[in-house]
């Protein structure tokens, strides 16, 4: 067993873990994060991402003792004071989810490729989404919504 200290979603947390145990499982079955998906076990489909330190990363593809001292941030701890983030809004409105398996992973994503490039053209967010799969929706309302969130961020900064 190994002691791990790690940030997620703003609260500290100190476990004792196997060395072996995956993020994914860390976050869902110590933690009881439910909004961290567990899809396909191969690191292909992305429903696990999450940030770590900023970043999207897939959490079934990191140890939980490889985020000793690091800030996750799951897409349960992306809302402030009650109100969801940008992206979150955006693929409600847009109806950027169908089954919403995916979802969580598709969000994460998407604020991690516009915190890198606020303003992406839909090749760039295509691009930027390829590694987190949807089986159910064809992307078109996933590619709307972070276009919708993107053009919410630049009307807010130009509005500052």
């Amino acid at each position: 067993m190994r002691r791990i200290g790690v940030t997620v979603d703003g609260v500290r947390y100190e476990h004792e873990v196997e060395p072996r145990l995956l993020l994914v499982h860390y976050l869902r079955e110590v933690l009881g994060i439910g909004g961290v998906h567990v899809g396909c076990d191969t690191s292909n489909c992305g429903a696990c991402t999450v940030l770590m330190d900023g970043e999207s990363v897939k959490s079934c593809t990191i140890l939980a003792v490889q985020a000793d001292n690091h800030e996750i941030t799951t897409v349960q701890g992306l809302a402030r004071d009650g109100e969801w983030h940008p992206v979150q809004r955006a693929f409600h409105e847009a109806h950027g989810l169908q089954c919403g398996y995916c979802t969580p992973g598709m969000i994460m994503a998407s604020v991690s490729l516009l915190k890198e490039n606020p303003d992406p053209s839909e090749e760039e967010i295509r691009e930027g989404l390829e590694g987190n799969l949807c089986r159910c929706t064809g992307y078109e309302n996933i590619v709307k919504a972070v276009r919708m969130a993107a053009e919410r961020s630049g009307e807010r900064a130009a509005a500052s």
